[in-house]
């Protein structure tokens, strides 16, 4: 085994469906401080990698909101080993605010004995260095309800309290059977298990375009954390799942209701200029070694309809309810063009 093999992490267990952990560190950034961390301008840090769908989602909601300015952002690169992501993305390979070159840091010194994976996305406290919360579900929530104080004129409503009980139950079964249930392909390790999660996949994403046909967002007449939550994985279903995942019924440009949904989306400010197709593909094509032994990231495809013209206006719809688009993101977090 050479060093590169040793360092590579493994994703499939054979014979075995894939289960996600999903225990992570609960500890909240509140406005009263509550758990020992109040809301405060300048005092953390979001820890983010543009290839994760996950950390997608903080990245958008953090641009939506206008929270740039008090909370800052730390971008890991596209590609990790098993220890760790890493920042070498930053000269030298150090986070410039943070101080460190892998994320693994800020989990050890809160727990030096921490057992599970070293995720993004994370809030790190700046002044300690320690990881505050990895609870990706909650970080957006939290950023839409605890830090109100310091969104910019006209945030969206993103979790509007009178649809939140509709927004949850959405936004559960699109994790389930959309946002995991990629994951539950591809890393499947049975034929068995494989085809019940890609059957559960295809039924769920049948009744998405059922609900979407007639109306332009998920919940409501706005966009809401359902549409953020549904949008990071409907943006790399051509370039990596239908591939890479074996999610292959249908392309998203086949599936005409959800790929100009998706395109909607994409054209709206705090979207798509947070997507880089290119680290997208970089990850999960180079990390995955155990589905894609070579390490071959493929060419395709062709991404340049993605800016194509959607007709979602005509189904109505207020993108950003009494709110207003975003200004351009910060030139530091541009996103090249493709």
């Amino acid at each position: 085994m050479t060093d590169n093999d040793s360092t590579r992490g493994s994703y499939v267990d054979p014979g075995r469906e894939f289960v996600r952990d999903t225990r992570y560190i609960e500890t909240r950034i509140t406005a009263d401080g509550r758990d020992g961390y109040p809301v405060e301008p300048g005092r953390y840090r979001l820890v983010a990698a543009r290839a994760c769908p996950w950390a997608n989602r903080a990245i958008i909601v953090r641009r939506l909101l206008g929270l740039e300015g008090v909370l800052s952002m730390g971008l890991c690169g596209p590609t990790h080993d098993k220890r760790s992501w890493t920042f070498d993305l930053d000269p030298g390979g150090v986070d410039p605010v943070l101080k460190i070159p892998r994320l693994q840091d800020a989990y050890f010194a809160r727990d030096p004995g921490y057992p599970r994976g070293i995720t993004v996305p994370a809030i790190v406290d700046v002044p300690s260095g320690k990881v505050v919360t990895n609870n990706y579900p909650q970080i957006t929530l939290d950023l839409s309800t605890e830090w109100t104080a310091y969104h910019r004129e006209g945030a969206p409503q993103l979790y509007p309290e009178h649809l939140r009980a509709e927004i949850d139950e959405v936004a559960d079964l699109v994790f389930r059977d959309v946002n995991n249930g990629v994951y539950r392909c591809g890393f499947a390790g049975s034929q068995e298990s494989y085809d019940a999660a890609y059957d559960r996949l295809f039924a769920r994403l049948d009744w998405l375009t059922d609900r979407l046909r007639n109306q332009r967002f998920l919940v409501g007449d706005t966009i809401t954390e359902a549409d953020v939550r549904l949008f990071t994985t409907l943006a790399r279903f051509d370039p990596v799942y239908h591939g890479h995942f074996k999610c292959n019924r249908s392309t998203l440009t086949e599936m005409d209701v959800l790929w100009a949904y998706a395109r909607d989306l994409f054209q709206t400010p705090g979207f798509g200029d947070t997507v880089d197709f290119a680290q997208i593909k970089e990850h999960y094509y180079v990390v995955h070694r155990d589905i894609n032994p070579t390490g071959i990231v493929p060419k395709g495809p062709d991404l340049s309809s993605w800016h194509s013209p959607h007709g979602r206006e005509a189904l109505g719809g207020r993108p950003f309810g009494e709110g207003t688009p975003p200004p351009p993101p910060l030139p530091a977090e541009t996103v090249p063009p493709f």
